[in-house]
Protein backbone atom coordinates (compact mmCIF):
# COMPACT_ATOMS: atom_id res chain seq x y z
CA UNK A 1 0.00 0.00 0.00
CA UNK A 2 1.85 3.56 -1.32
CA UNK A 3 0.63 6.23 -0.22
CA UNK A 4 0.21 10.28 -1.86
CA UNK A 5 -1.04 12.68 0.82
CA UNK A 6 -0.87 16.11 1.68
CA UNK A 7 -2.68 18.21 4.45
CA UNK A 8 -6.30 17.44 3.57
CA UNK A 9 -6.46 14.29 1.51
CA UNK A 10 -4.57 11.08 2.20
CA UNK A 11 -4.93 8.71 -0.92
CA UNK A 12 -3.04 4.70 0.05
CA UNK A 13 -3.25 2.86 -3.04
CA UNK A 14 -4.01 -0.61 -2.78
CA UNK A 15 -1.86 -3.28 -5.40
CA UNK A 16 -4.98 -6.14 -6.48
CA UNK A 17 -3.83 -9.02 -8.32
CA UNK A 18 -1.09 -8.00 -10.66
CA UNK A 19 1.74 -9.27 -7.87
CA UNK A 20 4.13 -11.40 -8.84
CA UNK A 21 3.19 -14.33 -6.61
CA UNK A 22 -0.23 -14.80 -9.08
CA UNK A 23 2.15 -14.79 -11.92
CA UNK A 24 4.72 -16.99 -10.53
CA UNK A 25 2.05 -19.64 -9.49
CA UNK A 26 -0.34 -18.96 -12.63
CA UNK A 27 2.56 -19.89 -14.87
CA UNK A 28 3.63 -23.24 -12.27
CA UNK A 29 0.34 -24.19 -13.00
CA UNK A 30 -0.32 -23.86 -16.67
CA UNK A 31 2.97 -25.53 -17.20
CA UNK A 32 2.46 -28.36 -14.77
CA UNK A 33 -1.02 -28.88 -15.66
CA UNK A 34 -0.07 -29.16 -19.20
CA UNK A 35 2.96 -31.61 -18.56
CA UNK A 36 -0.16 -33.62 -16.27
CA UNK A 37 -2.28 -33.23 -19.41
CA UNK A 38 0.05 -34.57 -21.97
CA UNK A 39 1.12 -36.97 -20.08
CA UNK A 40 -2.56 -38.36 -19.28
CA UNK A 41 -3.32 -37.99 -23.10
CA UNK A 42 -0.04 -40.05 -23.68
CA UNK A 43 -1.03 -42.55 -21.81
CA UNK A 44 -4.22 -42.73 -23.75
CA UNK A 45 -3.18 -42.43 -27.00
CA UNK A 46 -0.29 -44.69 -26.82
CA UNK A 47 2.15 -41.83 -28.46
CA UNK A 48 4.84 -40.06 -26.27
CA UNK A 49 4.01 -36.37 -26.40
CA UNK A 50 6.02 -35.59 -23.70
CA UNK A 51 10.09 -36.24 -24.98
CA UNK A 52 11.39 -35.69 -21.82
CA UNK A 53 9.50 -38.69 -20.46
CA UNK A 54 7.96 -42.22 -21.34
CA UNK A 55 4.32 -41.86 -20.68
CA UNK A 56 3.91 -45.04 -22.60
CA UNK A 57 3.63 -47.43 -19.40
CA UNK A 58 1.43 -45.52 -17.74
CA UNK A 59 -2.27 -47.40 -17.75
CA UNK A 60 -4.77 -45.40 -19.01
CA UNK A 61 -6.89 -46.32 -16.43
CA UNK A 62 -6.78 -45.08 -13.31
CA UNK A 63 -3.74 -43.49 -13.90
CA UNK A 64 -3.96 -41.31 -17.12
CA UNK A 65 -7.22 -40.62 -16.30
CA UNK A 66 -6.35 -39.34 -12.82
CA UNK A 67 -3.04 -37.23 -14.13
CA UNK A 68 -5.71 -36.08 -17.59
CA UNK A 69 -7.94 -34.92 -14.63
CA UNK A 70 -5.27 -33.10 -12.39
CA UNK A 71 -3.97 -31.53 -15.57
CA UNK A 72 -7.48 -30.21 -16.84
CA UNK A 73 -7.86 -28.73 -13.43
CA UNK A 74 -4.40 -27.19 -13.21
CA UNK A 75 -4.88 -25.22 -16.48
CA UNK A 76 -8.41 -24.50 -14.96
CA UNK A 77 -6.78 -22.77 -12.23
CA UNK A 78 -4.53 -20.71 -14.14
CA UNK A 79 -6.70 -19.61 -16.48
CA UNK A 80 -8.67 -18.03 -13.31
CA UNK A 81 -5.70 -16.37 -11.69
CA UNK A 82 -4.94 -14.85 -15.42
CA UNK A 83 -7.91 -13.35 -15.79
CA UNK A 84 -8.22 -11.79 -12.07
CA UNK A 85 -4.45 -10.53 -13.30
CA UNK A 86 -5.77 -8.97 -16.37
CA UNK A 87 -9.07 -7.74 -14.57
CA UNK A 88 -7.11 -6.36 -11.95
CA UNK A 89 -9.48 -7.80 -9.42
CA UNK A 90 -8.99 -6.14 -5.47
CA UNK A 91 -6.90 -3.16 -6.58
CA UNK A 92 -8.20 0.15 -6.30
CA UNK A 93 -7.67 3.14 -3.31
CA UNK A 94 -8.35 4.38 0.43
CA UNK A 95 -9.37 8.03 0.04
CA UNK A 96 -9.59 10.27 3.35
CA UNK A 97 -10.53 13.40 2.89
CA UNK A 98 -10.50 15.89 5.69
CA UNK A 99 -12.33 18.72 3.53
CA UNK A 100 -15.29 16.62 2.68
CA UNK A 101 -14.92 14.31 6.21
CA UNK A 102 -15.28 11.20 3.96
CA UNK A 103 -13.54 8.32 3.57
CA UNK A 104 -13.94 6.27 0.00
CA UNK A 105 -12.62 2.73 -0.35
CA UNK A 106 -12.93 2.30 -3.92
CA UNK A 107 -11.99 -1.09 -5.43
CA UNK A 108 -12.26 -3.59 -8.39
CA UNK A 109 -14.40 -6.34 -8.63
CA UNK A 110 -15.24 -9.04 -11.48
CA UNK A 111 -16.79 -7.58 -14.75
CA UNK A 112 -20.32 -6.93 -14.59
CA UNK A 113 -23.20 -4.61 -12.89
CA UNK A 114 -20.99 -3.53 -10.23
CA UNK A 115 -17.66 -4.11 -11.39
CA UNK A 116 -16.38 -0.85 -8.85
CA UNK A 117 -17.05 -1.01 -5.44
CA UNK A 118 -17.08 2.28 -3.82
CA UNK A 119 -17.71 2.38 0.24
CA UNK A 120 -18.12 5.39 1.68
CA UNK A 121 -17.92 6.60 5.03
CA UNK A 122 -18.19 9.74 7.34
CA UNK A 123 -16.06 10.70 10.00
CA UNK A 124 -18.98 10.99 12.01
CA UNK A 125 -19.16 7.12 11.72
CA UNK A 126 -15.50 6.27 12.29
CA UNK A 127 -14.58 4.95 15.81
CA UNK A 128 -11.25 3.84 15.45
CA UNK A 129 -8.87 1.91 13.30
CA UNK A 130 -7.92 -1.25 14.81
CA UNK A 131 -4.53 -3.63 13.86
CA UNK A 132 -5.14 -7.54 13.61
CA UNK A 133 -2.08 -9.50 14.24
CA UNK A 134 -2.21 -13.37 14.00
CA UNK A 135 0.93 -15.36 13.68
CA UNK A 136 1.31 -18.92 12.89
CA UNK A 137 0.95 -21.25 10.40
CA UNK A 138 -1.08 -19.26 8.37
CA UNK A 139 -0.69 -14.85 9.63
CA UNK A 140 -2.56 -12.24 9.16
CA UNK A 141 -2.03 -8.79 9.83
CA UNK A 142 -4.50 -6.54 8.40
CA UNK A 143 -5.71 -2.80 9.73
CA UNK A 144 -8.92 -2.27 9.67
CA UNK A 145 -11.52 0.83 9.93
CA UNK A 146 -14.20 0.11 12.52
CA UNK A 147 -17.29 1.88 12.35
CA UNK A 148 -19.60 2.91 15.29
CA UNK A 149 -22.06 0.20 14.14
CA UNK A 150 -19.53 -2.71 14.99
CA UNK A 151 -18.19 -2.96 11.44
CA UNK A 152 -14.66 -3.39 10.61
CA UNK A 153 -13.83 -2.63 6.67
CA UNK A 154 -10.03 -3.90 6.22
CA UNK A 155 -7.74 -1.32 4.69
CA UNK A 156 -4.95 -3.77 3.62
CA UNK A 157 -4.67 -5.60 0.22
CA UNK A 158 -4.17 -9.67 0.41
CA UNK A 159 -0.78 -10.21 0.21
CA UNK A 160 2.15 -11.46 1.89
CA UNK A 161 2.78 -10.33 6.12
CA UNK A 162 4.54 -7.04 6.18
CA UNK A 163 6.78 -6.12 9.18
CA UNK A 164 5.21 -5.27 12.20
CA UNK A 165 6.80 -2.14 12.03
CA UNK A 166 5.76 -0.91 8.82
CA UNK A 167 2.07 -1.86 9.93
CA UNK A 168 2.30 -0.17 13.15
CA UNK A 169 3.85 3.22 11.55
CA UNK A 170 0.96 3.24 8.89
CA UNK A 171 -1.68 2.27 11.26
CA UNK A 172 0.13 4.87 13.85
CA UNK A 173 -0.36 7.51 10.93
CA UNK A 174 -3.79 7.00 9.80
CA UNK A 175 -5.02 7.09 13.10
CA UNK A 176 -3.02 10.55 13.62
CA UNK A 177 -4.47 12.16 10.25
CA UNK A 178 -8.07 11.08 11.30
CA UNK A 179 -7.52 12.07 14.80
CA UNK A 180 -8.83 9.03 16.08
CA UNK A 181 -8.06 5.93 18.45
CA UNK A 182 -5.99 3.26 17.53
CA UNK A 183 -6.72 -0.60 18.94
CA UNK A 184 -4.82 -3.39 18.95
CA UNK A 185 -1.41 -2.48 19.66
Amino acid sequence: MSSKANTLIKRDIVVGSRRFSNYFWTSILFFGGLAFLLTGVSSYFQKNFLPFTNSLELSFLPQGLVMTFYGVVAISLSIYISLTIFWDIGSGYNEFDKQTELIRIVRRGFPGENRQILLVYSFKNIKSIKLNIQDGVNPKRVIYLCTKDQREIPLTPVEQPRSLEVLENEASELARFLNITLEGL
